[in-house]
């Protein structure tokens, strides 16, 4: 599909099957000193939102049913831009409407150029876009909807601003908000207000016509800029890729097994749907006023004599000896730091369904169960107004595994105590959300959710608050460093994932030797182990960028572990190669993992449209500009329009001669893939020359060089006809002239 350019009031139908969407707010910011903030709100059919809830923003990330998501600010050196995430598959029926808007902390939207929506499908296709002209003094704007209309989707641009800010506009649509100078800054702590009878439906004060509220006028149903002539995809189906992500959402549902994770941002979300049923949370108001990040500067020590001095740590690796005792170690600095944080410990307790409050935790808690005297690592306790969720913590340090035994008496202990859940901590790092390391009897969990962390997710979250979500102060900020230190260590015992499993060296010997069979019963514990370290480094890169980056799967793989491990299984029998996918927001496409056990490579590759204009030259140079950084040996593929062949040479020989990639002149380059192969670790473990580490190097080497500095291709602006250009300067360049004569 055609990028189809909308005019204010214009609409287009998405086209059939489309259920992941990207709607991107950009504008131009070369020195990245404007701050603007897009939010989405789900509206009902009076277009109003239906609950606070409803309104998705920077202090609100994500919808309670996951179908809409804040991914987040990304800039590059042609400008800025922030991510919405919207899944219209999972969308309530009683949602109507998906209003994209967008606000400034300081100034005015008068004062920015370059102001635009675009709407993007799941794999970056560019649907619809709509620019935003003449703005003066507003401090919002409501760019456009997403709607439903007679069973189809459609986008409208609506352009219509607001000088009342965020809060103006969210309150016109019937949010509640609370900015009161006296509250916390973090809009969490606030007590929860008794329940309110639902206010009378209005609609929001804004003009008729184009500009009417959403949801109250409908529209023509033309757009004059929709070329008749273009086709729309085909439906979605099972080998659909979307993306894996934890959503933020509702607390589970008692007797849920689900591990946890940072909501991690893809466009086309596969998340657990609250029950229609839930009961809605309620709040006191929305908080609008953003929270300043903390610029993090740990102390320099300068009055040491000699460098080999050791600095004072708040949380000591020394004399760390029995497991035992590294166990208890670490379970107390984490404890100790979410009750000393809580932008890190509301990141944690979000995910175990546990109110915005005041949170307490104990170490190593006495209970009786029968005859047994029963002693859990920790208790964790939030309070919020008259409300106080519990839960018992379960920790595992170093090769410590999770036992069924005993985790299903912490699940009796709980349920016998009344605790609301059961949170296990270990270095097992699940395949995907949703799976525990161990498996219960399920008739425990009728009463009791038993949750998962994984101590690379939990080092995850504490990097993403420090470095990207920001704290209340310096001295949090410390903290926090603090611990991240202390986990990094080794002696921690708070390991990331690093070992492919004992099967692993005889299924790659195996693969080498071409005996591979997919009946071999160690084949399924390697795709595991495969899907855990692609977990492992999505986490990562978010970490490191700031993003959501997520694992694309095609939709039947997406949600069944066992139709996933026999995908893996199948694939490395036939080619001897295990594959992922990876996207990260706004980057110029995929990242496409791919380990060759037969070649011992490891080889990354993304691939992007070619620029739609100027000859094949031409194209190239506008690649090459891009990868001045990009190592030599990076193989470039260029894909031609209306052939099946294509042409690949090195990196060092296209800069040298860029003829090579154009097999003779009437060669139409539609698109270009790079590939950068390395040599991949055959160890099962370890650093030097272990699998883990070869692979996780690879992509980030990759990501760097490549990708990083990649900008997709954007057309020019239509140009006006020459003589419509020329009359207009002559007109404009007289006009100034009688001006200045009669100032005269």
């Amino acid at each position: 599909m055609d990028d189809v350019v909308l005019s204010k009031g214009a609409n287009t139908a998405l086209p059939d099957g489309t259920t992941g969407l990207q709607v991107v707010v950009t504008w131009d910011d070369p020195d990245g000193s404007v701050d603007v903030d897009a939010a989405a709100l789900l509206l009902d059919a009076g277009g109003r939102v239906r609950t606070d809830e409803d309104f998705v923003f920077y202090n609100q990330p994500a919808s309670t049913d996951g179908s809409v998501r804040h991914l987040g600010r990304s800039s590059t050196d042609a400008g800025a831009h922030e991510l919405l995430a919207l899944d219209l598959a999972t969308v309530p029926d009683d949602v109507h409407t998906l209003a994209v808007v967008a606000s400034l902390a300081d100034g005015t939207f008068g004062r920015l150029d370059g102001l635009r929506m675009l709407v993007l499908d799941a794999v970056g296709a560019h649907l619809a876009r709509y620019d935003i002209v003449g703005a003066t003094t507003e401090t919002a704007f409501l760019f456009g909807e997403v709607y439903r209309r007679s069973g189809e989707w459609k986008v409208r641009a609506v352009g219509q601003g607001w000088d009342t800010g965020l809060a103006g506009i969210a309150s016109d649509f019937g949010v509640t908000v609370d900015d009161s100078d006296d509250d916390h800054a973090d809009a969490a702590t606030r007590p929860p207000a008794e329940a309110e009878q639902p206010a009378e439906p209005t609609t929001p004060a804004v003009p008729a016509g184009d500009d009417a509220a959403p949801g109250t006028v409908d529209r023509p149903e033309t757009v004059d800029e929709v070329d008749p002539s273009r086709t729309d995809p085909p439906a979605a189906d099972a080998d659909e890729l979307v993306e894996v992500v934890e959503s933020a959402s509702e607390p589970p549902e008692i007797g849920a097994v689900v591990e946890l994770s940072r909501p991690v941002a893809s466009l086309t979300a596969v998340p657990t749907p609250a029950p229609s049923n839930a009961p809605r949370r309620r709040t006191a108001g929305v908080r609008t006023a953003k929270r300043s990040v903390a610029v993090v500067t740990p102390p320099r020590l300068r009055l040491a004599v000699e460098d080999t001095w050791t600095p004072a740590r708040l949380f000591s690796i020394s004399g760390v000896g029995t497991a035992d005792e590294q166990e208890k170690r670490t379970t107390s600095a984490l404890l100790a730091t979410v009750m000393g944080v809580p932008a890190f410990a509301r990141a944690l307790t979000a995910r175990f369904g546990a109110p915005a409050g005041t949170v307490e935790a104990y170490l190593e808690v006495q209970f009786r169960l029968g005859e047994t005297t029963v002693i859990p690592d920790g208790v964790l306790r939030v309070s919020r107004g008259t409300r106080l969720w519990t839960g018992l913590v379960e920790v595992k340090t170093g090769s410590g595994q999770l036992a069924r035994e005993q985790v299903e008496h912490y699940l009796d202990v709980a349920r016998q105590e009344g605790y609301d859940a059961l949170i296990t901590l270990s270095n097992e790092i699940a395949p995907q959300a949703g799976e525990h390391p161990v498996t219960v009897d399920r008739r425990k969990l009728r009463k009791t959710a038993l949750l998962h962390l994984s101590w690379a997710e939990v080092l995850h979250e504490a990097k993403v608050t420090l470095h990207h979500r920001g704290v209340a102060d310096q001295l949090q900020a410390w903290l926090l460093h603090e611990l991240i230190r202390y986990l990094e260590h080794p002696r921690s015992g708070a390991a990331s994932f690093d070992d492919m499993g004992p099967s692993w060296v005889p299924v790659r010997e195996s693969v080498h030797a071409g005996t591979l069979r997919p009946t071999d019963r160690k084949v399924p514990a390697v795709a595991d182990s495969w899907t855990r370290l692609v977990r492992q480094l999505c986490l990562r890169l978010s970490s490191d960028l700031g993003v959501t980056v997520t694992h694309a799967l095609p939709r039947r793989l997406a949600t069944d572990s066992a139709a996933r491990i026999q995908a893996i299984v199948a694939q490395l029998s036939a080619t001897g190669e295990l594959e992922a996918v990876l996207k990260v927001p706004l980057a110029a496409g995929p990242l496409t993992v791919t380990a060759d056990l037969r070649t011992s490579q490891v080889k990354v590759a993304v691939a992007l449209a070619a620029p739609q204009e100027g000859t094949g030259p031409r194209r190239i140079a506008w690649l090459l500009r891009q990868l001045r950084d990009a190592p030599d040996a990076l193989l470039v593929e260029a894909v031609f329009t209306g052939r099946s062949d294509s042409a690949c040479e090195r990196l060092v020989d296209v800069r040298a001669d860029a003829s090579v990639l154009l097999p003779d002149r009437s060669a139409e380059i539609s698109a270009f893939r790079l590939t950068l192969s390395s040599p991949m670790g055959t160890k099962r473990s370890g650093v030097r020359g272990a699998f883990v580490p070869s692979v996780t190097s690879a992509v980030e080497a990759f990501y760097s060089t490549v990708v990083q500095p990649l900008k997709p291709w954007v057309p020019a602006a239509p140009r006006l006809p020459e003589d419509v250009r020329s009359e207009a300067l002559a007109d404009q360049a007289e006009d100034l002239a009688e001006l200045a004569q009669d100032a005269g």
